[in-house]
């Protein structure tokens, strides 16, 4: 869903370190795909997702908070990424609950693009359009419920004809569970141009957290044209 363009990529040797405040507390984001070139090599990054990071034994929520009773800085870090959170009707489920909403692609040059998220997360045909050399930002809207979501992530991989061209990898944050919705804006990209650049894509992305549970995926198609809606 994102790609970068490739001059500007020319001038990146080497991953970028990046400071946003998600979910109430300041988070590191690190890019860490080689981007250098429009075009990658074929590694897959999807053996990376396999790599699970063991943050010891699983706990609800309620055991979270009483384990962690005796240690100050623990428990006022957890106190502040849950905020107004009721305990009391948080309940015994382990895994937390990550329900997105809506994902919407915003740019300065046109009203705001929302696309729908089907259950399946395999839109059906185009998803959508992007103009070659604009400037855009992916937002996200999601819930999360039950328990802490720890390290969530945003991964993107895009084909152009079967050829990787584009993979990127960043941090979104941890939450706590809210009913309120969370809203999340990704770093600003710029759509590639040029005659090569122009066609159509297929990608992947996918959100996944800390215990390497993927909690949306979608797969989907995407055209890069002369303007937002040509056809050409």
């Amino acid at each position: 869903m994102g790609l970068v363009d490739d001059n500007k990529n020319k001038e990146k040797d080497a991953p970028q370190e990046s400071d946003g405040e998600v979910g109430g507390a300041r988070v590191s984001s690190k890019n860490t795909s080689d981007d250098s070139s429009f075009y990658t090599t074929d590694q897959d990054d999807d053996n990376d997702d396999e790599r699970t990071l063991h943050l010891g034994p699983q706990r609800t929520l309620k055991e979270q908070l009483e384990n962690d009773k005796d240690d100050e800085s623990l428990r006022k870090w957890k106190e502040q990424l849950l905020g107004s959170v009721d305990i009391s009707n948080i309940g015994e489920t382990l895994d937390p609950e990550v329900k997105f909403l809506s994902v919407a692609i915003v740019s300065p040059e046109r009203p705001d693009i929302l696309l729908s998220i089907p259950e399946d997360g395999k839109p059906e045909g185009l998803w959508f359009t992007l103009k070659e050399g604009s400037h855009y930002r992916l937002k996200f809207s999601f819930q999360v419920g039950n328990n802490i979501v720890s390290g969530l992530r945003y991964t993107n991989t895009v084909w152009k004809s079967g050829l990787r061209v584009f993979s990127t990898k960043d941090m979104i944050g941890t939450f706590s569970p809210q009913q309120e919705p969370y809203t999340h804006e990704m770093p600003e990209e710029t759509a590639p141009s040029g005659f090569i650049a122009r066609g159509s894509y297929t990608a992947k992305s996918k959100f996944i957290d800390d215990d390497n549970k993927c909690h949306l995926e979608i797969n989907y198609t995407f055209d890069i044209r002369k303007d937002w809606a040509s056809k050409d």
